[in-house]
């Protein structure tokens, strides 16, 4: 069984032909709609490319169970969900994604 524990195993695994394919799977399977924002009661689904304008990334594909810890669910489907990009950086705060941002105090200086 591979291992997926390097940057380098990783950006293999992500760049490679069965993850594409079944990454397009899981996208159709959840109608190209992020499933934690459904489940709160939102909308957010994939961006609308621009003609001559390069497309925004809007959706990612995430492991449910990470494929350093759980490698044998890396191509299983049903370890996969379409998350936007905000509500996919708040699965993963270790990777320093998804913490809150400092707010802005205005004062004299800042005026």
């Amino acid at each position: 069984m591979p291992e997926y524990r390097s940057k380098e195993q990783k950006r293999t695994f992500y760049k490679s032909s069965a993850w594409e394919k079944l990454r397009l799977m899981a996208l159709e399977r959840d109608h190209y709609e992020c499933q934690q924002c459904k489940r709160e009661g939102k909308v957010h689904v994939d961006s609308i490319k621009v003609e001559g304008q390069k497309k925004s990334v809007e959706l990612n594909v995430h492991h449910i169970r990470e494929i350093e810890n759980h490698p044998e669910l890396a191509l299983e489907i049903e370890n996969l969900e379409t998350l936007c990009l905000g509500c996919h950086n708040k699965q993963h705060p270790e990777k320093g994604f998804g913490k809150d941002k400092q707010p802005i105090i205005w004062d004299d200086e800042r005026w």
